[in-house]
C-alpha cells in the first residue's frame, strides 16, 4: 500500500438513488423480511448506502494498493439521520482520517438538497490476495464436508 498516497485522499461525488434500492425492496428479497417488507417505506436502505459508501473508500483505496493485494472492509459506523428517496442526487464527500500499517479510516458525509443524511467511519484493510483467497478456500472446503456428511446422514 502507498502510504503517502492513501494520505491524501479525499473525494466528492454525487449519487442518484435508483428505485430498487429502497428499504421495502431490499426486504422483500430476504426470507425474514419478506413478511413485512410491503409495510416498509419507500427509501434508501440503510444496506444499500452502507455498500455505496464503502465501495466508494474502496475504489479511492485501491489506486494506492498493489496487485498482490485486496482491499476489504473491517468496520463501518454509520448514521443514517434522514429519508432519501429514489431519484434523491447524494453528495458524498470522504476523507482520510487515520492510517495504519495496513489499514485506513476514512471519514464520509452524505447531503441531499436538504440535510446531511449519513455521516459514517469506514476503516479498510489490505490483505495478500493469496491469504485471504487461502481462508476462503478452507472454508469453502469445510463446508462442502459438513453438507456432505449431512447428506450421508439421512
Amino acid at each position: 500500500m502507498n502510504h503517502q498516497g492513501v494520505s491524501e485522499i479525499f473525494f466528492e461525488e454525487s449519487y442518484t438513488v435508483p428505485a430498487d434500492q429502497t428499504a421495502k425492496s431490499l426486504f422483500a428479497r430476504l426470507p425474514h423480511g419478506s413478511g413485512y417488507a410491503e409495510r416498509l417505506i419507500e427509501c434508501l436502505a440503510t444496506g444499500y448506502l452502507v455498500a455505496v459508501i464503502e465501495s466508494v473508500c474502496i475504489r479511492e483505496m485501491q489506486q494506492y494498493v498493489d496487485e498482490a493485494e485486496v482491499v476489504v472492509g473491517r468496520t463501518i459506523r454509520i448514521d443514517h439521520r434522514g429519508p432519501i428517496p429514489p431519484g434523491s442526487s447524494l453528495r458524498l464527500r470522504g476523507w482520510l482520517e487515520r492510517m495504519g500499517e495496513r489499514s485506513a479510516t476514512f471519514r464520509v458525509q452524505a447531503c441531499d438538497t436538504d440535510e446531511i443524511v449519513c455521516e459514517a467511519t469506514v476503516t479498510l484493510v489490505t490483505v495478500q490476495r493469496t491469504v485471504i483467497e487461502t481462508r476462503i478456500a478452507a472454508k469453502v472446503e469445510a463446508l462442502q464436508r459438513v453438507h456432505h456428511h449431512m447428506g450421508m446422514a439421512r
